[in-house]
């Protein structure tokens, strides 16, 4: 009896803990959403989560944007990359990566020891040779320089996730598909593409929320207002020579939180299974 006491004594801590580790882990996030309500002048003098004064107000003013560009373009904007961006890792990384897993070609394993030390690459050792590669295309203030690279299957981690993946996938229906007179292309579409959904899930997902996130590069390549994605639009109301416009970009921080949220809640499923069939047939 003592010992099963014990045992519920032990779970009840630990789902305590974990409660309150999860409450001050959303802390940040209720606070943003409560801040997006109350008036500018009460932001920082009303310090609780929920605003004694509710007001719409920072929701209409930081939807009208800088005023010469609204937000609704920023949405646009992100929204454009992001989802190209999503489509070509999809597509060609899943290309290559079947490519390294399943085919035989020389130089392979040096190739794919390249690809390797890419991923441990620092990004920004190659932000300089990168930017004039693109400034010599006349590619800057444009969204080529974010999105082009993913149609070359640059973003090394999701080769090797979804190479992983496919390791795991028994070889036997390669040359079942081989005796029918299925190609190897063939064998990529009809078959390896519609057992790799989960893997191909887990990059639409990362890749969406990595390049909607992104604001290093956004920030290099994009110099023009009306081509300026979510998170520059929520930098430019903040003025280091005047006054910063706090409620509007809390505002716009929850809409730009929304996308996401989506996403990952309603591909949740997909990506577990992705990341754990991934982890157990490496």
């Amino acid at each position: 009896m003592s010992i099963q006491k014990s045992t519920t004594l032990n779970r009840l801590l630990t789902n305590i803990f974990i409660i309150v580790l999860g409450v001050s882990m959303l802390y940040p996030i209720l606070w943003l959403i409560g801040a997006s309500f109350k008036p500018s002048n009460m932001i920082f003098t009303d310090p609780g989560i929920w605003p004694e004064t509710c007001t719409l107000e920072n929701y209409g003013k930081g939807w009208q944007g800088i005023g010469i560009v609204g937000f609704d373009r920023f949405f646009l904007n992100s929204f454009t990359i992001c989802i190209l961006s999503s489509m070509a890792n999809v597509m060609f990384c899943s290309l290559t990566a079947y490519a390294f897993a399943r085919l035989n070609f020389a130089g392979k394993k040096f190739w794919f020891a390249v690809m390797l030390v890419t991923l441990m690459l620092p990004a920004h050792v190659t932000t300089i040779p990168r930017y004039i590669m693109f400034r010599t295309f006349g590619w800057i203030n444009s969204f080529l320089p974010i999105i082009v690279p993913k149609f070359f299957a640059t973003d090394a981690f999701f080769i090797f996730l979804l190479v992983q993946f496919i390791r795991g996938l028994p070889r036997d229906i390669d040359e079942s598909a081989t005796i029918d007179g299925c190609s190897k292309f063939g064998i990529y579409t009809r078959i390896i593409l519609p057992l790799t959904v989960p893997a191909l899930i887990t990059t639409v997902l990362f890749s969406f929320l990595w390049t909607w996130d992104d604001f290093f590069n956004q920030l290099l390549y994009l110099t023009s207002p009306d081509k300026y994605t979510v998170p520059m639009g929520l930098r430019l109301f903040l003025d280091a020579s005047g006054v910063s416009s706090w409620g509007p970009m809390f505002a716009m921080s929850v809409l730009s939180l929304v996308p996401a949220f989506i996403l990952f809640f309603s591909l949740q499923k997909y990506f577990v299974r992705g990341i754990a069939t991934t982890g157990i047939k490496g």
